[in-house]
């Protein structure tokens, strides 16, 4: 017998499915909030509801440490830019979670200041409806980026101006 029959069993997978899993179970949010749909974000890293058990508990305090955005309330006109830069300044991959009815289409507010919809500017993955949406719906929406982010190849990503990598 050689020495094959000594070694351990090796696991292997290919390198996409491993970073897909340890990105998937890492997942860090800016700590950002616009409107009321904050208190409820805060809520869900409490005890009752445990983000953690998601791997997204490390709110981070600077756009350059984190991957996740979740655009929490109503965007005016004059805090877009002020979104966008701090969305600009995140590392690739990001993701951005639109939380809140107001985030998703403006809610009630149809007026000259507000943006409808924070899709106008910045790229969503997962839209959260609602008012004031619920705790339970932002654990939704992390387990449903979760799948989106283990099932994405390195091709699916664009590069920094916008265009897929081939």
């Amino acid at each position: 017998m050689g020495v094959e029959s000594h070694l351990p069993p090796v696991l292997t997978v290919p390198l996409e499915k491993a970073v897909g899993w340890a990105r998937k179970n890492s997942i860090w949010p800016a700590t950002f909030g616009l409107a009321c749909c904050a208190l409820e974000m805060m809520v869900a890293s409490s005890a009752s509801y445990d983000i953690a058990r998601f791997g997204a508990e490390v709110f981070r305090p600077s756009p350059r440490q984190s991957d996740l955005m979740i655009v929490a309330g109503t965007v005016t006109k004059k805090m877009a830019a002020m979104v966008e830069k701090i969305y600009n300044q995140m590392p690739e991959p990001k993701w951005v979670i639109a939380y809140g009815t107001c985030a998703c289409s403006g809610g009630i507010f149809n007026t000259y200041n507000t943006v409808q919809g924070v899709d106008q500017f910045l790229p969503v993955d997962v839209y959260v409806p609602g008012c004031p949406p619920r705790p339970e719906a932002l654990l939704a929406a992390i387990i449903k980026l979760q799948a989106k982010i283990a099932t994405e190849k390195f091709s699916d990503r664009p590069d920094t101006q916008g265009r897929l990598i081939a």
